[in-house]
């Protein structure tokens, strides 16, 4: 028997019968003692007549118990075969993502100032753009080419987490054409909302109306959903102004994806 045979990681990647054994032995033990073979088979895409063969050899090889029609449990011997595998892909799967992803990951980020090749870099994000300097931070990398201040620089072999705040979407409705639409906003009140805030977008042409009676363009209306999200995924507050009938999807949408937000009532009455 040759090394790489007593490899459990290398007879599971070069067979597909080790992958399928793998797989029948994690489903009796989850379904233990009463196992469903049809179910069994559907879920692995093979037929119940393989799955059958395989429960057969696996008792035959100790390492599942057969107690009476349909009634299985996995032995000891089957727990730890289970186990080695586990943890063998385990471990393999954390050398690519620990030692192959990052090594060729390349992030792009911005030089803050002039960087060399080879450079360690602290990596952050300030004003939605990723940055990179000499000063440690909590997310570290290797410069891969010489960077000028503001251009943009390759950062690969990046450990630790990028420190930062999601931005907080303030949400505005705005009503329909037919009930009032830009004429029943408070421009008071739409200037205070978009004073501070980094992004202003408009969903529906009233709400685009609305901002610019109030002397402002908005930075997104195409697409304006998304983007506003993406850019409070980025750490920049933004405004939105959205269509009565729209509303309520986007909020929901807000809640799936976690972020903050404020809702202001900006309507006349």
């Amino acid at each position: 028997m040759t090394e790489a045979s007593k490899d459990p990681l290398s007879s599971l990647l070069r067979s597909k019968r080790e992958v399928t054994r793998l797989q029948i032995l994690v489903e009796v033990a989850e379904h233990q003692p009463a196992v469903r073979q049809q179910e069994i088979a559907e879920k692995l895409g093979v037929t119940p007549q393989a799955v059958s063969e395989y429960i057969r050899e696996l008792v035959d090889e100790e390492m599942v118990d057969s107690h009476g029609r349909g009634r299985y449990s996995v032995t000891r011997s089957g727990i730890e075969w289970i186990l080695s595998h586990a943890e063998a892909l385990e471990s393999y799967a954390r050398h690519i993502r620990r030692d192959i992803i990052q090594q060729v990951s390349t992030w792009t980020a911005i030089a803050a100032v002039d960087l060399s090749e080879g450079e360690q870099v602290g990596v952050y994000m300030e004003h939605g753009w990723l940055y990179a300097s000499p000063e440690p931070r909590s997310a570290m990398g290797t410069v891969i080419i010489d960077a000028r201040a503001g251009e943009d620089v390759g950062v690969a072999r990046l450990t630790g987490l990028i420190d930062h705040t999601e931005g907080i979407i303030h949400v505005c409705k705005v009503p329909r054409v037919q009930r009032g639409g830009s004429r029943k906003v408070r421009k008071d009140r739409l200037l205070d909302v978009i004073a501070d805030v980094g992004v202003v977008a408009a969903v529906g042409l009233e709400g685009c109306v609305a901002l610019q009676h109030a002397g402002k363009t908005p930075d997104m209306f195409f697409g304006a959903r998304e983007g506003v999200i993406e850019a409070a995924f980025h750490g920049i507050d933004c405004a939105i102004l959205v269509v009565d009938e729209e509303f309520t999807d986007f909020l929901k949408r807000l809640e799936g994806v976690g972020l903050t937000y404020v809702l202001h009532d900006l309507i006349a009455p």
